[in-house]
């Protein structure tokens, strides 16, 4: 499986290099749009979670790594739900 990296800005204007074990992740967000807050976590959940079941069915156990991604943008995402209209922009799929 083809590992991914995706590369976002936070509302905040900080930058992040999250990863994903599969390409399914271009199915799900694109390099260079610009999502809700609420729309990209629900899109990389998505992704996150398919790729981990890929994985799953390929190697027998579901991927920690993308399981702990999904966490940690799921917790970024709660620090910005105050913010008015929350953007993340998505940078670059690498």
């Amino acid at each position: 499986m083809p590992e991914k990296n995706f590369v976002i800005i936070w509302p905040n204007g900080e930058e992040e290099t999250c990863y994903s074990p599969s390409s399914t992740i271009e199915q799900f967000i694109q390099a260079g749009k610009t999502y809700s807050l609420d729309e990209f976590a629900k899109l990389t959940e998505q992704a996150l979670t398919l790729a981990s079941e890929r994985v799953r069915e390929k190697y027998g156990f579901a991927c920690s790594s993308a399981q702990d991604q999904l966490l940690r943008i799921q917790r970024t995402s709660q620090a910005f739900k105050e913010y008015k209209s929350p953007m993340v922009k998505v940078t670059n799929i690498i």
